[in-house]
């Protein structure tokens, strides 16, 4: 099934006979570029960056597509200038990607590329993605899931492919750590990315810190847990979230979950 699926990916990607990719560096998207590698059409791989990406989700793009031997490029986006984003509604995403998918319509019409891509997947259509609408209004498709392409699929034809992508985790933008309604500031999102890289230093795999004004909520997997019950890690993490602007400190007994915020 999954090699069926890959081949009508490429050849609805042959179709497009050429396209931009908004090429974040994850899973999905590092997928889809391998793809339109090997479909042999003309290709353009933009990577926009601001203060919601962790700077070494920038790295991982950057050495990502030099491995892959693509045509990248890296954008600067401004969504934190837009008060409809930094008020922080429900809809936020929205208007992140109208932002991104924006600046890259204006990148095909002006290069000469057919088409603008995205690697939204076919799980996509059961969540929360308010992005989805942005990319309606710019004429944006999504390969992934016009070829009914699961993430879990994509997984595991991304391991075959040896993609080192297969087993990276999922990283949303660093506004997911707040919740709806908080004001998006550079200053919150600069203290969130320092906690989760310094736990990460720690050694914590899958994690979110979630911001609650002065309070970091730290999310990290059920095997996890219990290493916050060492004295030397938890004092470690304490005194450094503080360093970074937090008062309180707290650790979710329910463990990481992707999309909490949402709940």
């Amino acid at each position: 099934m999954t090699t069926a699926k890959f081949e009508k990916l490429l050849s609805i990607l042959k179709e497009m006979q050429s396209v931009v990719l908004a090429f974040s560096g994850g899973v999905d998207s590092t997928f889809l570029l391998k793809a339109v590698r090997e479909s042999g059409i003309r290709h353009l791989a933009v990577t926009a960056f601001s203060e919601t990406m962790p700077g070494s989700e920038l790295k991982c793009a950057e050495e990502t597509a030099r491995l892959m031997g693509v045509h990248h490029r890296i954008i600067r986006t401004g969504e934190l200038d837009n008060p409809e984003f930094s008020r922080n509604p429900r809809n936020r995403c929205f208007y992140c990607k109208d932002e991104l998918f924006s600046k890259l319509s204006d990148i095909a019409a002006a290069e000469g590329y057919k088409c603008v891509i995205d690697g939204s997947n076919n799980d996509d259509l059961a969540d929360w993605r308010p992005g989805r609408q942005a990319a309606v209004k710019h004429g944006v498709r999504s390969p992934l899931m016009e070829a009914a392409l699961s993430k879990d699929e994509i997984r595991e034809i991304s391991k075959a492919m040896g993609l080192p992508t297969w087993s990276k985790p999922a990283s949303p933008c660093l506004s997911s750590r707040l919740p709806y309604g908080t004001e998006i500031t550079r200053d919150a999102l600069k203290r969130i990315e320092l906690s989760e890289e310094f736990l990460k230093s720690l050694g914590f795999g899958n994690l979110r810190v979630r911001s609650h004004d002065d309070m970091a909520r730290i999310e990290v997997t059920d095997k996890e847990l219990s290493r916050f019950f060492d004295k030397g890690i938890r004092e470690s993490v304490v005194t450094r979230l503080r360093e970074f602007g937090f008062k309180y400190i707290v650790v979710d007994l329910e463990g990481f979950r992707s999309g909490r915020l949402n709940e």
